[in-house]
C-alpha cells in the first residue's frame, strides 16, 4: 500500500496515545515517522451546519442554472425531466457509498483518491488523485467563464475580462483563507443558492397557473404541447427521439458532478464526521428531487424550449432558461436579481471546487504521489502550496477573451464529463473493495445504507455505459468533429495513461490489495478518540442550550 498519514492537533494526539510536543505524523505502510511542528496540520473547523449545507449546495452552479438550457433546446422538457431524474437517483447510489467509506476513516488529507489508495491499489490513487486535482482546477475556470456567458448576456460597460479577474481574485483569497472562514462563506454563498432556488420554484408555481403579467390563462403544461414534451436530435422520427433522450441523459450528469466527492474532502477539516457525514448522506436525497428534479420540472414547464434565447446559433449555451421564462412573463426587475444570482452561484462552485483541487493535490501528497512540499500547512491549517498551484488552473477562464464564450463553455463541459463519470466509476469500485475487506475482518462501518451494495452495482453499469456515450452523437453522419471528439474522449486515455503508468513504475505492487490485507486498523483508535471527545463537548453544549434552540438546531442540521 501506499502511504497512510494521519494528523492530530496537540489535544487529540495526547487523548489518542501520542506526546503533546508536536503533531505526529505516522506512514503506516513503511513505518517511518515524522514530527512537524504544532499548527502546521490542517484544522477540524468544519461544523455540522457547514458540512450540510455545502454537500448540497456547493457544488449546485452554472450547470444547473445555464447550462440545463441548452438541455431543454436540445432534447425538449420530458427527456430533461427524465434525465434529471434517472442522475438522481444514481448520485443518491454514489452519496451513501462514500459516505460509508469516508465516516469509517475520516483522516486530514481525506479523499476518495486516498481511499482507492488504501482499500484498492496505489495506482488507481495515483490516477484518481491526479484527475481530481486538473479536472477541479479545469471547473474553476468553468463556473467563471459560465458566469461570464451570463454576464456578456446583458449589456454592460466593463470590459468582460475585468469581470472574470474580480471573480478570480475572490475565489483565490477565500481559499487561502482558514477552513473556517472557507466554510462560512461556503455557507452563505450556498444559502443564497437555496433561498435563490425556491424562489424560482414558487414563481415558477405562480406562473403555471396564469400569474405572469404577459400571460393570458393558465400556462399548465402548454410548451409539452406546443412545441411539443421531446425532440428529435440528428435524426427523424424514433431514432432521433432516442438519441435525445440518451444524450440529455449523458448531459444532465454534469450539473451533479463531484457533489459527492466533496463530501469526502470536507471529512478530513470537519468536526464530529463520523456524526455530521451519515447525516449528510440520509438528507442528501431529499436535497437532490427538491433542488434539481424539481428544478428542471419547473424549467421545462415555464420556458419554451424553441426560444432563440436559450442558445446561439452553434447550440452553444447561451442564457439562463429561468431568465428566459421570467422575460417571457414580463417581469422586468427579476431578471438582474436572478442574474445576480447566477453569478454568486458561480463564485460558490467556483470556491468549492478550488478548494477540492487544492485538498486533491494535499491528499495526493498525503498517500505518497506527490511532492511533500503540498503537504506543508500554514498556522491556520491552510495548504498553502497546493492552493496557489491548483489556483493556477483558473488562468484557463481568460481564453473566454480568444474564443466565443460558448465554444469555451462547451469544451469544458465536455472534458470534465469524462473525469465526472470516471470518478463516479472509481467511487464504486472503492465502495466494492472497502466493503470486501470490512467483511474478510469482521468490521462493522459507522454508516451502512440499506441500499447497499445493490445501488452501487446499478450506478457501476450506468456510469460505464454514460460514460462510453459522452460524445456519441459524433459518430452520426455528418456530425463528425475531431476537436468535439477530443475533448468528449480525451479524458479517458489521460486517466488509462495516469493509471498504467503508475502500475509499470510500481510493477511489484498487486493489481488490488486482497481484501485481508487492506489496512482497516490503522488510524482508527485516533478518530474513535476524536469522535468520543467531540461526544463530550456536545453534551456540554445541550446542557447549556435553550431547550427550543436545541430542537430548532436538530431540525435544520441534526
Amino acid at each position: 500500500m501506499g502511504q497512510q498519514e494521519i494528523f492530530t492537533s496537540s489535544k487529540d494526539s495526547e487523548k489518542a496515545g501520542f506526546s503533546n510536543d508536536s503533531t505526529q505524523l505516522t506512514s503506516y505502510a513503511e513505518g517511518d515517522t515524522t514530527l512537524i511542528h504544532e499548527g502546521d496540520g490542517m484544522k477540524r473547523a468544519i461544523k455540522s451546519r457547514h458540512a450540510q449545507m455545502i454537500a448540497i449546495g456547493g457544488t449546485i452552479g452554472t450547470g444547473l442554472f445555464v447550462g440545463s438550457g441548452q438541455g431543454l433546446a436540445r432534447a425538449g422538457p420530458a427527456f430533461l425531466f427524465i434525465g434529471y431524474c434517472l442522475t438522481s437517483l444514481l448520485v443518491y447510489g454514489i452519496v451513501t457509498a462514500v459516505v460509508e467509506v469516508a465516516s469509517y476513516l475520516p483522516l486530514p488529507g481525506c479523499s476518495m483518491a486516498y481511499c482507492a489508495n488504501r482499500y484498492v491499489s496505489r495506482s488507481l490513487g495515483f490516477a484518481l488523485g491526479w484527475l481530481y486535482f486538473y479536472s477541479f482546477g479545469i471547473l474553476v475556470a468553468y463556473e467563471v467563464t459560465a458566469a461570464a456567458i451570463v454576464i456578456d448576456y446583458w449589456p454592460n460597460s466593463l470590459h468582460i475580462g475585468a469581470w472574470i479577474t474580480i471573480m478570480l481574485i475572490v475565489i483565490v483569497l477565500l481559499n487561502f483563507c482558514p477552513v473556517g472562514i472557507y466554510a462560512e462563506a461556503e455557507f452563505w454563498f450556498a444559502s443564497i443558492k437555496v433561498v435563490m432556488i425556491v424562489g424560482l420554484l414558487i414563481l415558477s408555481f405562480i406562473l403555471f397557473w396564469g400569474g405572469g403579467p404577459n400571460q393570458n390563462g393558465i400556462l399548465g403544461f402548454h410548451y409539452w404541447k406546443n412545441p411539443g414534451a421531446t425532440k428529435e436530435m440528428l435524426v427523424s422520427g424514433t431514432g432521433g427521439r432516442v438519441t435525445a433522450f440518451f444524450w440529455a441523459w449523458s448531459f444532465s450528469g454534469f450539473s451533479f458532478f463531484f457533489g459527492p466527492e466533496l463530501i469526502v474532502y470536507t471529512a478530513g477539516e470537519m468536526k464530529h464526521p463520523r456524526k455530521n457525514l451519515p447525516v449528510s448522506a440520509r438528507r442528501f436525497f431529499y436535497r437532490l428531487v427538491f433542488f434539481y428534479v424539481l428544478g428542471a420540472l419547473a424549467i421545462g414547464i415555464i420556458t419554451d424550449s424553441t426560444s432563440e434565447a436559450l442558445v446561439s446559433g452553434t447550440g452553444n449555451a447561451k442564457s439562463s432558461p429561468w431568465v428566459v421564462a421570467i422575460q417571457t412573463a414580463g417581469i422586468d426587475a427579476l431578471p438582474s436579481i436572478i442574474n445576480a444570482g447566477i453569478l454568486t452561484s458561480a463564485w460558490s462552485s467556483g470556491n468549492s471546487f478550488l478548494y477540492m483541487s487544492s485538498r486533491a493535490l494535499y491528499s495526493l501528497s498525503v498517500q505518497g504521489s506527490a511532492p511533500r512540499i503540498f503537504i506543508r500547512c500554514n498556522k491556520m491549517g491552510v495548504p498553502y502550496y497546493a492552493v496557489a498551484v491548483s489556483a493556477l488552473f483558473s488562468l484557463l477562464a481568460y481564453m473566454v477573451l480568444g474564443d466565443g464564450a460558448g465554444v469555451v463553455f462547451n469544451y469544458l463541459i465536455n472534458l470534465t464529463n469524462t473525469a465526472g463519470y470516471t470518478s463516479w466509476i472509481c467511487c464504486c469500485i472503492v465502495y466494492l473493495r472497502f466493503r470486501k475487506a470490512a467483511e474478510a475482518q469482521g468490521i462493522k462501518p459507522v454508516y451502512r445504507s440499506r441500499f447497499q451494495p445493490y445501488a452501487v452495482w446499478v450506478c457501476l453499469v450506468s456510469f460505464t455505459f454514460l460514460l462510453s456515450i459522452n460524445g456519441f452523437t459524433l459518430f452520426y453522419t455528418g456530425n463528425w468533429s475531431t476537436s468535439g471528439f477530443l475533448s468528449s474522449y480525451l479524458g479517458i486515455p489521460i486517466f488509462l495513461a495516469l493509471y498504467f503508468g503508475h502500475r509499470i513504475y510500481r510493477k511489484s505492487d498487486p493489481w488490488v490489495i486482497k481484501s485481508e490485507d487492506v489496512d482497516m486498523r490503522s488510524g482508527v483508535a485516533e478518530v474513535e478518540a476524536h469522535a468520543e471527545m467531540w461526544e463530550n463537548e456536545a453534551k456540554e453544549t445541550q446542557i447549556t442550550q435553550k431547550p427550543w434552540l436545541r430542537k430548532l438546531l436538530a431540525v435544520l442540521w441534526g
